[in-house]
C-alpha cells in the first residue's frame, strides 16, 4: 500500500493551484472532501489564512492531513453523517478535487455536502474527463478497460464524466455553475503541454483536449 501511495503522490498529494484559483478569495472557512494528505488545504491556509477542515477515508492520508489542516474527519464520504461530523458548520466553500469519481453515488454525497454551505456558498469540483483524446485512444487500441494506479483510468474510479455530466452533477446538488476552468493537456498530467493544448482547444477539439473538468457552482 505504501508503494501505491508513492506512485500516486503526484496525482493525489499536490496543492492543485488550478483548483485553488476557483476558491473565492474572500472565503475563509473551507471543507475539503477527500483531502488526501492535505496539500491543497495546507496551501489555502498558507496563502490566505483559511480555516480548512478535511474529510479523508484513508487512515495514513488522514493522519498526514491532520498535521497540516485545522481538523480532519477520518471517515468514508459515503457512510459519514457530514452534518454531525463537522458540527453542522457553515462553510463558505467546499472543495471536491478528484474524489467524487471514486464514489458509488457522488450525486448523493455532493447533495449532502451542499447542506453544510453558508448562504451564497460555493463548491469547487475537479473531475477527470473520460473524453480526453488519449483516453479514447487507449480504449481503441486495446480490447479491455485499462486499470492504472492513478489518472483517468485509476482502478478505483467508479464513475466517469464528460463535460455535460460534470455540469449536471453540480447542478443536481442545487448549485448554479458560474465558472469553468478546464485543464487542457497534450499528454496526461503534463502541465508543460498546457499552453499548446489551450491554444488548440479554442476550436472544436476542446472536449478532446480537456484532461480535467474544474468548475465552481454557487448556492443561489
Amino acid at each position: 500500500m505504501a508503494d501505491l501511495r508513492e506512485r500516486r503522490a503526484a496525482a493525489y498529494e499536490n496543492p492543485r493551484p488550478d483548483v485553488r484559483r476557483l476558491v473565492p478569495e474572500a472565503d475563509r472557512r473551507i471543507l475539503d472532501l477527500g483531502c488526501s494528505s492535505g496539500a491543497l488545504g495546507a496551501a489555502l491556509r498558507a496563502e490566505r489564512g483559511a480555516e480548512v477542515v478535511g474529510v479523508e477515508a484513508d487512515p495514513v492520508y488522514a493522519e498526514r492531513a491532520a498535521a497540516v489542516l485545522d481538523r480532519v474527519v477520518h471517515a468514508d464520504l459515503e457512510d459519514v453523517d457530514l452534518w454531525t461530523a463537522t458540527a453542522g458548520e457553515g462553510f463558505e466553500c467546499i472543495v471536491a478535487a478528484d474524489v467524487l469519481e471514486h464514489l458509488r453515488d457522488p450525486w448523493l454525497v455532493l447533495d449532502r455536502a451542499v447542506g453544510l454551505l453558508a448562504p451564497g456558498g460555493s463548491v469547487v469540483v475537479s473531475l477527470p474527463n473520460v473524453r480526453f483524446f488519449w483516453a479514447l485512444g487507449r480504449l481503441l487500441a486495446r480490447d479491455r478497460w485499462p486499470r492504472d494506479d492513478e489518472g483517468i483510468f485509476d482502478a478505483t474510479h467508479l464513475r466517469w464524466f464528460a463535460a455535460p455530466d460534470a455540469r449536471e452533477l453540480v447542478e443536481s446538488a442545487g448549485l448554479r455553475v458560474e465558472q469553468e476552468a478546464p485543464q487542457y493537456r497534450l499528454r496526461p498530467g503534463d502541465w508543460r503541454t498546457e499552453r499548446a493544448a489551450t491554444l488548440l482547444a479554442r476550436g472544436p477539439l476542446r472536449s478532446l483536449l480537456t484532461f480535467q473538468h474544474v468548475l465552481r457552482g454557487r448556492l443561489s
